[in-house]
């Protein structure tokens, strides 16, 4: 059996990986804890560790790791932004990633904190708990006829435009690679930013796309504009966000994600206090609506993400060519 040391454990996580693993020959030992450069010693013996989204992988982590003789690290997820591939490449250790567990999970997601935050229907759930069934304050607006835009047209832009659209939405999209003859049409991003009444990110985090809604970018976009992200957290300024939100710039914004979300999303912190002012400004906005990067919580996408992540260290520990290897040169896509 080949040890496995799987951090960030949470119980969802255990349901298809304790099904899958045994079968695979593969042993998996569950921590809570985040990886770390101090919580890789936990990793001794293993000859791989399993990583999530908020795992930090930069070269000290890697190089603790290498010195305990893991050789492979499986992202059970799809963006790789966390992890420093270089040093990775320098160290031997191989990277693997799941590219597409469920574009149609993440992208309902985005549709529902979009269809939310139009009809309020938060605040009517809130409201009729209390019996209180008043309709003041609960006035909606319409999808059909607005401009959506979409920004990044991976397997999940398109699932989402493909969405919006049937509810009578016009779409427009950027991309660096647009896919044409997706029936989209395709903008630069400042005028998507100028056009859109909806703008929705879909694209991986890199230095090029970091802050990509910022205080400038928040300037030239329409009054009201809903802003939704389930992509990555630091696409977005949040401190320019909230601004805009409290100017009333911005209309609403549905957030699965959060820039400094690290310390907070996935743990209960309801009995501590929350230091992070923007973060608590932002969930005491009546048109803010944040969830806890939640976006690929089905149970179609933990089974696929428990599938290709056992099929990849499978793979590698029989040295064959594993579909799902990204490295230095690699750009990501979602």
């Amino acid at each position: 059996m080949e040890k496995i040391a799987f951090f960030d454990t949470k119980s969802y996580d255990r349901t298809y990986f304790d099904e899958l693993a045994p079968k695979a020959g593969l042993e998996l030992t569950y921590f809570e804890n985040r990886l770390t450069a101090r919580s890789a010693v936990l990793a001794e013996g293993c000859g791989a560790v399993c990583a999530f989204v908020n795992d930090e992988l930069g070269e000290e982590t890697l190089t603790a790791l290498a010195e305990r003789g893991v050789r492979a690290v499986a992202l059970r997820c799809a963006g790789y932004n966390n992890v420093d591939l270089a040093a990775a490449e320098r160290l031997g250790i191989r990277v693997f990633r799941v590219p597409a567990y469920s574009p149609s999970s993440v992208a309902e997601h985005a549709l529902a904190l979009l269809l939310t935050l139009t009809r309020k229907t938060h605040r009517a759930f809130t409201r009729t708990r209390e019996r209180n069934f008043s309709l003041e304050g609960l006035v909606g607006v319409n999808l059909e006829g607005r401009t959506v835009g979409v920004v990044g047209t991976g397997r999940v832009g398109l699932k989402f435009a493909q969405m919006v659209r049937a509810l009578g939405t016009r779409v427009i999209a950027f991309d660096p690679e647009p896919k044409w003859g997706a029936g989209i049409e395709y903008v630069r991003l400042d005028e998507l930013i100028r056009r859109a009444d909806v703008i929705s990110l879909h694209c991986p985090l890199t230095p090029q796309t970091y802050h990509m809604l910022s205080r400038s970018a928040f300037h030239q976009t329409r009054p009201g504009v809903i802003i939704i992200n389930t992509s990555r957290g630091a696409l977005i300024d949040s401190e320019a966000l909230l601004d805009n939100v409290k100017s009333g710039k911005v209309g609403a914004a549905g957030l699965d994600v959060y820039e400094e979300e690290a310390d907070v999303f996935y743990e209960d912190v309801s009995s501590k206090v929350m230091r992070d002012d923007t973060l608590n400004l932002l969930l005491s906005q009546p048109n803010v609506l944040v969830t806890s990067h939640q976006a690929f919580l089905t149970d179609e996408a933990l089974r696929a993400i428990a599938e290709t992540t056992v099929g990849s260290l499978r793979g590698f520990f029989d040295g064959e060519r594993v579909e799902n290897e990204v490295g230095a040169r690699d750009t990501q896509t979602v």
